[in-house]
């Protein structure tokens, strides 16, 4: 009878517990539900449909998703928004994680961290216009050089190029890459970086066998997180990446407001979204080809390497 009463107690406080559990994510899940998950498959359903005169026809068809696939320009702009996002994400990543490790476990306090999440506090178009004038032909860069007689005339190459936008793309997804690789090591406790230590392992085997593989899930969503953002980015390569600074984000956002056919639009932006998952398979194989996922053991030693 004991026994039976004590696991009939054990089930109730466990039903207690999902039932608060379901009662505390009953809010959030239903905002995310009402205002992401169907606005996603009305979306979805649009791009299967036709638009006329700003008119959108209930007609199920693929002519959306043949016309964009085989539109030359669609994947000229792809490729400029794929560039710009993988640049932005590597650098961010690389620059955010010495920034991070030293924030984790060399600096006494948090002020380096704050410090950096200050430039949070300034409006997005403000730094792009100052990085506009940093790298302009009269700015900061090119009148320093000149000054000091490195160069005679200014370089053009510094803005209204793919360089001037990952730069400062690069800047603003910093803040965002160190905020989730900062949150991803302090899971990383220190006492498995001394036990590595004290059964010989190098500094560079505890970086890569110990440390990334732990905070794993952080660096790929700092990656794709920074990938993502910067890869749909239509201002920052519109002011600054000049001609060819053109991205699919800017010409699904023309379809919406400009153009009126809303079903292309969509087909473009499910198309973007299969190319941005395409992406993310490709840098988790690759993380695991270079044996820097966990839950891996390798045994073989012709296994690849990166």
């Amino acid at each position: 009878m004991g026994y039976r009463t004590n696991r009939s107690t054990t089930l109730s406080i466990d039903q207690r517990r999902r039932a608060l559990g379901i009662m505390l994510a009953t809010p959030s899940m239903s905002f995310m539900l009402a205002f992401f998950v169907l606005p996603c498959l009305l979306l979805l359903l649009f791009s299967f449909w036709t638009a006329r005169s700003f008119v959108i026809e209930p007609t199920f068809n693929l002519d959306n998703y043949t016309r964009t696939l085989s539109a030359a320009g669609f994947w000229r702009t792809s490729l400029t928004g794929l560039n710009n996002g993988l640049w932005t994400a590597t650098l961010s990543v690389l620059l955010s994680f010495p920034a991070a490790y030293y924030i984790v476990y060399r600096s006494p306090n948090n002020q380096a961290f704050y410090l950096i999440l200050l430039s949070w506090f300034s409006s997005y178009l403000v730094r792009v216009y100052a990085w506009r004038t940093i790298l302009g032909t009269n700015g900061l860069i090119n009148n320093t050089l000149m000054q000091l007689g490195i160069i005679d005339t200014p370089l053009a190459f510094l803005l209204f190029s793919p360089f001037a936008s990952v730069v400062t793309l690069v800047h603003i997804m910093f803040p965002f890459a160190l905020l989730l690789l900062v949150s991803a090591l302090r899971d990383v406790k220190p006492d498995y970086i001394e036990a590595a230590r004290d059964l010989g392992a190098s500094r560079g085997q505890v970086l890569f066998k110990v440390i990334i593989p732990m905070a794993y899930k952080g660096i790929v969503a700092a990656f794709m997180f920074t990938f993502i953002l910067a890869a749909g980015d239509y201002i920052t390569p519109q002011l600054l990446g000049g001609r060819e600074g053109v991205t699919n984000g800017l010409l699904i956002a023309n379809q919406f407001r400009s153009a009126g056919n809303w079903p292309l639009g969509a087909a473009m932006a499910f198309i973007t979204l299969a190319l941005f998952i395409g992406v993310y398979v490709a840098f988790t194989q690759l993380l695991r080809l270079c044996r820097l996922s966990p839950g891996r053991r390798y045994h073989d030693a012709g296994a690849p390497r990166c």
